[in-house]
């Protein structure tokens, strides 16, 4: 069997680094051949920051025997000059993509360290903050108080990736998401808690295939008849079934990560 190439990829950022880490992100996944290691070199605020990272930057590549790859997102100059003397293959996120929108634009840009997250966004900060509050109270079918201020009311069998998206949803975009399982109950009533019932522009539905929800269910309870094929299979069929009847909308998660299932959501729901 053929050995994964391996590859070290550095994310070095003036600030959070998720900026960076999200740039490289959507580039390395269209290699899946390759096994990343990645690390994350965030505040690099100075000579002394700088002068390490390249320091560890050479060392990675000589145990690697492979240079390292390098994602920066510095607004200094100076000390992106300094970063990308290195032994690695190295892409700038400014200087790609800043140089030409200063030219197109006909103006210099401020070069503010952090300013996707200054100040001007502490009303959107709040929001998200209120959001994951809200999603965290109703996670699982916790509470059905409150659901008029829900954006998104999640449904699906239980570990089908309801929280994960939930909470995702409510970190990125500040969207207050309440998610309920649909259980054997709900199947043999043959309708949806009656709480949801009001809410049905809002439901959306996740799926998944029966194999892949026996894989992670047998991770939680070993054994079960939860986690057997048989239970699962049947379970998916009557959450789909109920979920047509329904008109509720729904994709399959199987094979989707939590950025496409809730890119998906948005575009569906026609929310932002």
């Amino acid at each position: 069997m053929t050995q994964p190439i391996k590859r070290t990829v550095f994310f070095i950022s003036d600030g959070t680094g998720l900026t960076a880490e999200a740039l490289g992100h959507s580039l390395l996944t269209q290699f899946e051949d390759v096994e990343f290691k990645q690390v994350r070199i965030p505040f690099l605020d100075s000579v002394e920051k700088a002068q390490e990272a390249v320091a560890r930057i050479n060392a990675q590549g000589e145990s690697d025997g492979l240079r390292p790859i390098v994602f920066t997102t510095l607004i200094n100059l100076e000390l992106a000059a300094i970063v990308h003397q290195a032994d690695a293959f190295s892409l700038s996120y400014f200087e790609t993509f800043l140089a030409p929108l200063e030219a197109e634009l006909g103006i210099k840009s401020s070069h503010t360290v952090g300013r996707s997250h200054g100040t001007a966004d502490s009303s959107d900060y709040k929001k998200r903050i209120e959001a994951i509050n809200y999603t965290l109270a109703h996670d699982d079918g916790i509470t059905d108080r409150d659901l008029e201020e829900a954006d998104i009311i999640l449904v699906a069998v239980s570990r089908c990736g309801k929280t994960p998206t939930s909470l995702y949803l409510a970190m990125q975009f500040g969207l207050k998401v309440a998610n309920f399982p649909l259980i054997p109950e709900d199947f043999d009533r043959g309708r949806l808690p009656s709480s949801l019932e009001r809410h049905r522009p809002k439901l959306f539905g996740l799926t998944i295939q029966a194999e892949r929800l026996t894989q992670i269910r047998e991770e939680r309870r070993s054994g079960s008849k939860y986690a057997s094929l048989a239970n699962c299979r049947f379970e998916i069929a009557e959450a789909e079934k109920m979920m047509r009847r329904e008109g509720i909308r729904w994709l399959d998660s199987s094979t989707k990560s939590i950025e496409e299932i809730s890119a998906t959501i948005l575009q569906e729901l026609g929310l932002r």
